[in-house]
């Protein structure tokens, strides 16, 4: 079993690398964000608590994410598990740490999907999806064979995110560096750290990926 942390500022690819090592590896990909509204439509105890919380306009708490974590983590996985969007914060870091040991597990590895800024603006601003099978398009790499219409399915329902602009994308990356950006010097001291080029071609990307996760 190997547990990993996919760090990286939002657009980098961590969703499509988790799912990936999902169908290669059967990890399972904990996303925060998930979890939250899988515990809500599920009506769980935990989950009535969040819904209260986020119904008042409240922040979820470091401690419920966690149990969150756990809960998620004693249904098991075959492969291990993949956390996204968790820690974001050296606090948070710290108590994945005491979760994992309580478990009676570790982190295997920490691995940091590098982009340039300029590049991972240009990328995610021109992104769009179908919005009847949800394949994904980019105005200048990958734009659909003809105007207007998804090559999968046909649909002319083309959508881009309402955040997938220059000056909300640069707040979020502000954000990511304010909050998150220490856990790379975090995890480096505790020689877990390895990083990748998030803005190579997927295939790359994968495989640079699947050298780390070898080699633990």
């Amino acid at each position: 079993m190997t547990n990993i942390i996919l760090l990286g500022p939002p657009g980098a690819g961590k969703g499509t690398q988790a799912k990936r090592l999902e169908e290669a590896r059967g990890m399972v990909q904990l996303s925060t964000g998930d979890m939250l509204k899988e515990a809500i439509a599920k009506g769980t105890d935990l989950g009535k608590l969040v819904e209260g919380i986020m119904a008042r306009g409240e922040l979820v708490t470091d401690e419920i994410v966690i149990g969150l974590i756990e809960a998620k983590m004693r249904e098991g996985a075959q492969g291990g598990f993949i956390f996204d969007g968790f820690p974001r914060t050296l606090k948070q870091a710290d108590a994945l740490g005491d979760l994992l040991s309580r478990m009676g597990q570790g982190l295997d590895a920490v691995i940091e999907m590098q982009v340039d800024d300029a590049a991972l603006v240009a990328r995610v601003t021109g992104r769009f999806t179908c919005g009847n099978c949800g394949a994904v398009y980019h105005d200048v790499t990958h734009p659909t064979k003809v105007l207007g219409a998804c090559d999968v399915c046909g649909s002319t329902d083309l959508k881009r995110r309402a955040d997938d602009n220059e000056a909300t994308l640069k707040t979020r990356l502000m954000e990511y560096y304010k909050k998150t950006s220490p856990l790379i010097g975090y995890y480096y001291a505790k020689e877990m750290l390895s990083s990748v080029d998030g803005l190579a071609e997927m295939d790359v990307v994968s495989a640079d990926i699947a050298k780390v996760l070898d080699r633990t």
